[in-house]
């Protein structure tokens, strides 16, 4: 089983990319999580963002891989624990589907992205840095993952 974390959003600061390789390098062989970039649609002054959300949700898409299990981050998806998401993940494992975590761009998910997906997930109800969800996407595979495995790194 793969994860698919596909996210809108290219070129991100190297301390994203060091942190997010961090977490994404501990996940074991059977539970690999590939990261696949779109890139954001050009947003000038006055931009049509129901026009770009929509570009962007094309190319969501077309990367998620057939027969695939589909989560999209969204602020108004539900929110779940680590230990949730932990439980989650043994389902996954189970069901040897891959799954895909999609990341929208800086406006969010086009509306047939949210129709696509079997679920609709919040990480908090702060507004995040664009750039820091897929980092806290990682931890949070990592630490499911050391749940199920009984692990000392979760302690809650």
């Amino acid at each position: 089983m793969k994860i698919h974390l596909i996210a809108v959003g290219t070129r991100m600061p190297g301390w994203v990319e060091t942190a997010y390789e961090d977490y994404a390098g501990r996940m074991p062989r059977e539970c690999r999580i590939q990261l696949v970039e779109i890139a954001v649609a050009e947003r000038g002054k006055n931009a049509d963002i129901a026009r770009l959300k929509q570009a962007e949700g094309e190319k969501i898409l077309k990367a998620i891989p057939r027969d695939s299990a589909v989560i999209a981050l969204d602020e108004n998806g539900e929110a779940l624990s680590s230990k949730e998401w932990s439980r989650d993940m043994k389902a996954w494992l189970g069901s040897g589907r891959d799954t895909c975590l999609l990341i929208g761009g800086p406006d969010g998910h086009a509306p047939e992205v949210l129709q696509r997906a079997d679920r609709r997930w919040s990480l908090s109800r702060l507004t995040l840095p664009h750039s820091m969800v897929r980092v806290m996407v990682a931890e949070q595979l990592y630490r499911a993952w050391t749940l199920l495995g009984n692990h000392p790194y979760h302690r809650a």
